[in-house]
């Protein structure tokens, strides 16, 4: 779907009006902390952005879709459980339904104001602010509208702890909220994951797609709103891929170095070996925790 990009630069130009990084394109990416499909594309994001990051930057926009679940309803619980089982095991990125009878989420809405908290101390981390968020929702199954979750999530991924609290009450990150839920309003954007890419020119329409795709369909659209073939960039090693990520899981490694399950375990193994990594067992599948020299 095309659609353009055009009226949401009146919203706040302080905000929203930021540079593209001189990249040629822009990726809108609409997420939900408590979404597991979002959960479930970070493999393919993580592949896209080593091949082709330099033609590209991503902002995350919160869509604000599950920030009103209802609290109170056995059955939404339910339901909600069912959906991260079937996710996690079509998908390989685990989630553990069990939470929302064992603990949970009392509050999505304060999940996502502690996100534009955490983007106040910078964009890189307010993205590693979410996935830690992530993480310790879907493979630990802690409630993550808990005020010392958030706190604990924000020390282990380098915030100011006092600054991200205070923050989390300001105007400020309410404010940033209601700035994504316009833009998600103003896109039509009513599942997600939805990706959408603009060029460098305001005025062209942008392409929408909504859902978990083949990452050769992310590729393709590249393809298509760059004037020229993009050439990928070779991954790093798998030691320096889990270095900059810190944690991830075997389905991500095996995603972004083209390998089976079977083939990405065994070179986790071998990392195990060497002390490089340590084994963080998950409902489905595993994932893997760098060990700092």
């Amino acid at each position: 779907m095309r659609l353009s990009r055009e009226n949401l630069l009146c919203y706040d130009p302080a905000e929203l009006c930021h540079s593209m990084d001189k990249k040629p394109l822009e990726i809108y990416m609409f997420v939900d902390p408590l979404c597991p499909e979002c959960w479930a594309l970070e493999p393919i994001t993580k592949k896209l952005q080593i091949e082709y990051g330099k033609y590209f930057s991503i902002r995350h926009v919160l869509s604000g879709k599950l920030a009103t679940l209802n609290m109170c309803r056995k059955k939404r619980y339910e339901t909600i459980a069912e959906l991260w089982e079937k996710t996690a095991s079509r998908t390989g990125m685990s989630c553990d339904g069990s939470l929302w009878f064992e603990n949970p989420v009392s509050s999505p809405y304060l999940a996502s104001i502690a996100i534009k908290s955490a983007e106040l101390q910078g964009k890189k981390k307010g993205i590693r602010f979410l996935r830690k968020l992530q993480e310790v929702l879907f493979l630990e199954k802690q409630n993550i509208s808990n005020f010392d979750v958030l706190k604990s999530c924000a020390r282990n991924v380098g915030l100011d702890v006092e600054e991200f609290v205070t923050d989390i009450h300001s105007e400020t990150a309410a404010r940033a909220f209601q700035g994504d839920l316009k833009i998600t309003n103003e896109m039509d954007v009513e599942e997600i994951p939805t990706l959408v890419f603009f060029n460098e020119n305001v005025e062209d329409e942008g392409i929408k797609i909504t859902g978990y795709y083949p990452y050769e369909v992310y590729v393709q659209i590249l393809e298509e709103m760059l004037p020229e073939k993009p050439e990928p960039a070779k991954p790093p090693s798998i030691e320096n891929f889990i270095k900059h990520y810190t944690m991830v899981a075997t389905k991500e490694v095996a995603v972004v170095y083209d390998m089976t399950s079977a083939q990405a375990e065994k070179e986790m193994k071998k990392l195990l070996l060497k002390q490089k990594v340590e084994q963080v067992p998950a409902k489905y599948g595993m994932f893997w925790r760098s060990i700092e020299e």
